[in-house]
């Protein structure tokens, strides 16, 4: 069985995104499947640190407002995250030096 390796943080940021949607296309079970996935993906890598609501007013379970949520990054992650973007923006003044002279 082939394996391929998947960035949690990547995945994680992907799903948030995609539960912020209110378009046609964003439906209870667009966003029930996302958030069943992303969940066990947190829990099996031990990242879960919770989530919360869009707007708690509207998170009746079951509804498109209950599934309207993001996902805490856990602490690993946020470590994760800030060495990014400090690559993210080493990488970026390199270029743009580069483009200067």
């Amino acid at each position: 069985m082939a394996r391929k390796t998947v960035n949690v943080l990547k995945l994680l940021e992907w799903a948030n995104e995609n539960l912020k949607r209110d378009d046609e296309f964003a439906t209870v079970d667009f966003k029930c499947g996302i958030c069943s996935m992303i969940e066990m993906v947190l829990h099996d890598t031990g990242n879960y640190a919770g989530f919360m609501f869009q707007d708690n007013d509207d998170s009746d379970c079951g509804t498109l407002g209950y599934y309207s949520r993001s996902y805490f990054y856990s602490a690993k992650m946020r470590k994760e995250a800030g060495a990014w973007m400090r690559h993210q923006h080493a990488m970026t003044q390199r270029l743009t030096q580069r483009s200067t002279q």
